[in-house]
């Protein structure tokens, strides 16, 4: 009890001082430097440093994966550049997220979140139960489906851009698709 109690201290003193953070004159979260609290969102932050930059990412093997994901109501999940063999290898690590996503801005990318993303056959195979990953419940997307994948597990971790309706939900009211053209965005690619 006394462990559990301390944590709770812990976690309520942490809480206050993102708040009291946030509440200072002229830091409001619609500023650039305000970040999404939480362990898994830090960790994220931590691994994913150095793929601020699209060429970072795609050095590292991450490539796009599709087109700009929009949401059928509002706002977008971006851009994702997955890594096809982080995500054909059956296992979840924070330090090694299966895609990230971008928002294509203003004529450039910004890295705003990312998803790990497991083949559902490969997890359930090995595992009884849905998989979670630093007390976060992934989310089941049966197949078929949009992007043309096998049913699969995912989880978003808005890092790098604060989603008011939560660090893990799928899509971002204050993300938008409207100014990427893969044309003009990307010369070269076709479609």
């Amino acid at each position: 009890m006394r462990i559990r109690t301390s944590a709770i201290i812990g976690v309520a003193a942490l809480s206050l001082v993102a708040v009291a953070l946030g509440a200072r004159p002229g830091r409001g979260a619609a500023q650039p430097e305000a970040q999404p609290a939480g362990p898994l969102a830090s960790a994220v932050r931590a691994a994913t440093e150095r793929f601020r930059t699209l060429d970072a990412a795609q050095a590292s093997g991450y490539g796009l994966l599709h087109g700009c994901v929009s949401g059928q109501q509002e706002g977008a999940m971006g851009l994702h550049y997955a890594n096809p063999n982080l995500v054909g290898d059956g296992e979840l690590d924070p330090a090694s997220p299966e895609a990230l996503l971008y928002e294509y801005t203003n004529g450039q990318y910004q890295l705003t979140a990312v998803e790990y993303v497991v083949i559902a056959d490969q997890w359930n195979a090995q595992h009884d139960a849905p998989p979670v990953l630093m007390g976060q419940l992934f989310n089941l997307v049966t197949a078929p489906n949009r992007y043309g994948l096998p049913a699969f597990y995912e989880l978003h971790v808005w890092a790098w851009k604060v989603n008011q309706r939560g660090t893990f939900a799928d899509f971002n009211p204050d993300v938008s698709c409207d100014q990427f053209n893969m044309d003009a965005a990307m010369p070269g690619m076709h479609h």
